[in-house]
C-alpha cells in the first residue's frame, strides 16, 4: 500500500460517487484500466499529470498553496 495523500482519497472518493466505470474513466483521460485500478486500490499512485487529468474528469481541480506555520521564524 503507498502513502496515501489528501488529493489522492479526494479523487477516489469522487471516483466512486461518479459512478463511471474503469473503462469510462480510460477513455476520457487516457489512463489505462489496470492503472487506475491499481490508483483505486492504494497500491500505485499516479503522475501529477494523471491526476489533473482525473481531477477535471471529477471537474476538480487541484491546488497547492503554501504550508501554514505553526510559529514564526526567528532570524537572527
Amino acid at each position: 500500500m503507498i502513502e496515501s495523500m489528501p488529493v489522492y482519497d479526494d479523487i477516489r472518493i469522487a471516483i466512486n460517487a461518479s459512478g463511471k466505470s474503469r473503462y469510462r474513466l480510460w477513455q476520457e483521460t487516457g489512463i489505462s484500466q489496470p492503472q487506475l485500478s491499481q490508483f483505486m486500490a492504494g497500491t500505485k499512485g499516479l503522475s501529477i499529470e494523471a491526476l489533473e487529468n482525473l481531477a477535471r474528469c471529477m471537474d476538480m481541480e487541484i491546488v497547492a498553496r503554501p504550508i501554514k506555520r505553526r510559529g514564526k521564524r526567528k532570524d537572527g
